[in-house]
């Protein structure tokens, strides 16, 4: 083993943003370090270059012997480090359980060096008072975590999270699947008191010792199971961030499952589970009465009292699966002993990211709001039942999802759709099913302009006081880059359609 326990040969596996990360901060340590990626284009070699320069062995694309650098296991590795998105099939993982060789991602790695990233802090910080061998520079703490998982909404829960506990003077940062590689900030300079952290199922699969503070689980809905391979194993990899939980296990009332994992999980003595509901909250709850957000979980006597922790207006914005993140958010803050009125506070100054329910423009009395983020069927289902009536904007890569549940959820809010991707005939085939009513605009286009086209045939269909709601519960790789784009390309054609009705009635 080499320095803070380390072992000396790890080889990372990915060249992405969490696997130069990872090479960097275990070479920085004094590990031998090798990077495999099976990609051998431009920005693969230029990042190769890069971490050359810093003694790390890269291979790209085929080896001399034929076989692919990603799918073979360099000699003498003792440990593999995993980018998240490396499903546990593949052939470098089989040669690694073949060896021996544990496998883990980079918040395990990060998890492990909690007490690394304070030993190195205060060693840098008696360098720079020139305290000499014997100072004292005793460390501060490791910060404590507070994580989020859910099929849905973690990343607005942890912005929310973070952004409620600066509102209580605490030194946090929202790390994890968002933001600076959570590498970094565990080894980095700045000492954080807690983190809000975001995680998902690859994340927590590959984190088989993570025990943190407490923890929440959004919600539960079919996804990425072509990775996990069932239903069954994503819940479980899911209900990975209550094992070992310290104060409180965090569940959705209105999400059976989510409670589910909290009885399955080992957790520490005197852990509590903690409800949230868009409801009444009952003892150890936080939910919503009278328009306020509650808290009868962390208050003397639960079962006779209750805690105002904010409005429902307080929250940006008000849907109801927000407020669903919001009352998440604030359960974590309270289990780490945030007051009342930094939840107030922090959902105040919380501003959500762009393409996430965000109002567009208002064109002849018709709202125009972009969600591209919802990439799945529970989010879209979130995302139109928050508004009355819909023309619904749709399609791309369902990625295994069937429609029948969203639509014959939807049904009644719907005005219209108009579908456009690669698997809108999955769509259009649950809407002939269950709303053979609803009128459907199949768009048969993938060029630049396929957009524009679908906002204008929205808009069609639309009436004063409805909605035209972008929320494809698909991913968006078959047209876009990503979602972002997506949703760019929405607001671009919202804005044309704006100015070509404004030149119509000057």
């Amino acid at each position: 083993m080499g320095r803070f326990g380390l072992p000396g040969r790890i080889t990372v596996a990915g060249l992405g943003v969490s696997g130069i990360s990872a090479a960097r901060a275990l070479a920085g340590l004094g590990a031998r370090v090798t990077v495999v990626d099976n990609g051998d284009g431009d920005a693969h070699r230029a990042r190769a270059a890069e971490l050359a320069e810093l003694g790390i062995e890269v291979r790209l694309g085929h080896l001399p012997d034929g076989a692919r650098a990603g799918e073979s296991l360099p000699e003498g590795t003792e440990l593999v480090v995993t980018s998240p998105g490396w499903p546990p099939q593949s052939p470098l993982f089989l040669a690694a359980a073949e060896a021996g060789v544990d496998v883990v991602g980079d918040v395990e790695v990060a998890w492990r060096l909690r007490g690394a990233g304070a030993e190195l802090r205060a060693a840098r910080r008696a360098e720079a008072e020139g305290a000499g061998e014997g100072a004292d520079a005793a460390p501060a703490g490791p910060a404590e975590w507070l994580a989020i998982t859910g099929t849905n909404g973690k990343t607005t829960t942890t912005q929310m999270l973070a952004s409620i506990l600066k509102a209580a003077g605490l030194r946090t940062a929202a790390v994890g699947n968002i933001g600076t590689p959570i590498i970094d900030v565990v080894l980095g300079e700045q000492h954080y008191d807690v983190l809000a952290v975001e995680l998902s199922s690859y994340q927590l699969h590959w984190a088989p010792s993570l025990r943190v503070h407490s923890a929440a689980v959004l919600n539960l809905a079919p996804d990425h199971l072509d990775w996990h391979g069932s239903m069954e194993a994503y819940a479980a990899d899911k209900g990975r961030i209550y094992e070992g939980n310290t104060v409180a296990c965090v569940y959705n009332v209105a999400d059976k499952a989510t409670e589910d994992l909290v009885v399955e999980a080992d957790v520490e003595e005197g852990c509590r589970a903690i409800g949230f509901t868009l409801g009444a909250p009952g003892p150890s709850m936080l939910g919503v009465v009278d328009g306020i957000l509650v808290d009868r979980a962390f208050v003397e006597n639960r079962h006779k009292n209750a805690q105002e922790l904010a409005e429902v207006t307080d929250v940006n914005p008000p849907a109801p699966h927000n407020i669903a993140n919001a009352l998440a958010a604030a359960a974590l803050a309270r289990a780490f002993g945030v007051e009342p009125r930094a939840v107030r506070d922090g959902l105040r100054d919380f501003r959500p990211d762009a393409h996430r329910v965000a109002r567009v423009d208002e064109v002849a009395s018709v709202t125009y709001v972009d969600d591209s983020k919802a990439t799945n069927t529970h989010a879209a289902e979130a995302s139109l039942a928050s508004f009355d009536k819909v023309v619904w904007i749709a399609g791309g890569l369902a990625k295994g999802a069937t429609f029948d549940e969203l639509v014959q959820k939807s049904a009644e809010r719907m005005r219209g759709a108009v579908l456009i991707g690669a698997d809108r005939a999955l769509i259009a085939e649950a809407l002939a099913r269950h709303a053979p009513e609803v009128p459907v605009v199949d768009l048969d286009r993938t060029d630049t302009g396929a957009m524009l086209a679908a906002v204008r045939e929205a808009a069609a269909l639309a009436e004063p006081g409805d909605t035209v709601l972008l929320a494809p519960a698909c991913a968006s790789m078959d047209m876009f880059a990503n979602y972002n784009k997506r949703g760019d390309a929405f607001a671009d054609a919202v804005r044309e359609l704006a100015a070509e009705n404004a030149a119509d009635t000057a």
